[in-house]
């Protein structure tokens, strides 16, 4: 299917469901990466921060639980430069004001940067993936550009509350395939639990 159809249907489908199941898939892909990805203290994990109206992952859970069981793993999130068409990545911490921006994203205020190489691990939104581990956002590129920064070793998971999609039939060669996808159903490819 091409990557346009893909995210009109996957939107659609998205918006329709209600909060209460979006809540419940988000807190099992959040048990998912827990239970399949161990962090080490003075690792950086780049997350997202939900778009609530779009009903994104809800990806507080992830990072509450990683203030609480790993204080030694530095969050950075995404604060979005429209000018430039790119992503700055910015320290979240309890100090941290956050203030929405046009899209609806929360961004924070005057936090420290954190440059693309210094990231460890990062959550990437998704509307739809393939088996081949192309993806399917909102069709700005902010994610491939930032990706093509990081070190080649950082580990590329996207968050999505569907299962993959047979194949994405128009995948470019700017797009950055993941490395594993977590949906409510479990971790894509699969991968050893830890617990």
């Amino acid at each position: 299917m091409l990557k346009a159809e893909l995210r009109k249907l996957m939107l659609q489908q998205r918006r329709a469901l209600p909060a209460e199941e979006v809540a419940a898939r988000s807190q099992r892909i959040g048990d998912l990466f827990f239970a399949h990805f161990p962090l080490r203290p003075g690792q950086t994990v780049h997350v997202f921060l939900p778009i609530v109206k779009n009903n994104e992952v809800n990806t507080w859970p992830i990072i509450e639980r990683l203030r609480l069981e790993q204080p030694g793993v530095r969050v950075a999130v995404p604060v979005t430069d429209a000018a430039q068409h790119v992503l700055t990545h910015h320290h979240l911490t309890d100090e941290s004001v956050l203030v929405e921006n046009p899209w609806g994203i929360p961004e924070p205020q005057d936090a420290q940067i954190i440059p693309a190489p210094e990231v460890d691990l990062v959550l990437i939104p998704l509307l739809a993936f393939d088996k081949a581990g192309h993806r399917v956002g909102y069709g700005k590129g902010f994610y491939d550009r930032f990706l093509a920064d990081c070190r080649p070793e950082v580990l590329k998971i996207g968050l999505s509350l569907e299962p993959p999609v047979e194949q994405i039939s128009d995948p470019n060669a700017f797009d950055v395939p993941l490395d594993y996808a977590i949906t409510p159903q479990g971790v894509w490819p699969e991968k050893e639990s830890l617990g």
